[in-house]
């Protein structure tokens, strides 16, 4: 009993960042133009899945590992932020991304070698670009947003070589599931998809894996 205290209260913690995730969401959507919506996804969503990732990593780290887990539930808000929010408005904001960029940098310093995770950001900054313009080039359309450039070179600085690989393997074959899902539920192959979340999803899968 005494071992799920702490995750739960961890959890309970968590439920609460949520709720300020929310909260600021909507404010940062005003900011932006933007209409923040009232369904009951959009709502609860966040602290829903805020508590049950933050039970999740406090179970796997515990006390013990106070500092990262700390540090990691920080991340985890981060890309609960960005799966809501671009779920919603298909945007990633430069105002969450970039501070979390910066964070990610300077938690990435602590690592060996201190320069893998700057040049792991880089690259898949890079490679998104490339992919991004490719696609508006070759195929007259939007493939990969800029959104998801920024949200590339986050995870490559968060997770490093080779885990920003696997991250993105499960962002996009998870990706590909729901958007079959989506252009059969819209019953056009057409319909508008937001990419950001899925990667946000394998990034958080591998900074679970991450010891």
């Amino acid at each position: 009993m005494t071992s799920l205290l702490f995750p739960v209260g961890w959890g309970i913690l968590g439920a609460a960042a949520g709720w300020g995730l929310r909260w600021g969401s909507v404010r940062l959507a005003r900011l932006e133009g933007l209409d923040p919506g009232a369904k009951t996804w959009q709502v609860y969503g966040p602290p829903v899945l805020a508590a049950f990732l933050f039970v999740v990593f406090a179970l796997d780290l515990e006390v013990g590992h106070l500092l990262t887990l700390a540090e990691r539930s920080v991340f985890v808000l981060v890309l609960v932020q960005v799966i809501f929010f671009d779920l919603e408005h298909r945007l990633i904001l430069d105002r969450v991304i970039f501070p979390a960029m910066v964070l990610a940098v300077l938690a990435s310093l602590f690592n060996q070698p201190w320069w893998a995770g700057i040049a792991t950001g880089l690259g898949a900054g890079a490679l998104f670009l490339f992919l991004s313009i490719a696609g508006s080039t070759l195929l007259r359309a939007e493939v990969l947003g800029f959104g998801d450039v920024k949200l590339a070179a986050f995870m490559g600085f968060l997770l490093g070589w080779p885990a920003i690989v696997d991250a993105v393997f499960i962002g996009v074959v998870v990706g590909a599931v729901a958007a079959v899902g989506v252009g059969v539920w819209h019953r056009s192959m057409k319909a508008t998809f937001a990419y950001g979340p899925y990667l946000a999803i394998g990034a958080l899968v591998m900074l679970y894996e991450m010891h």
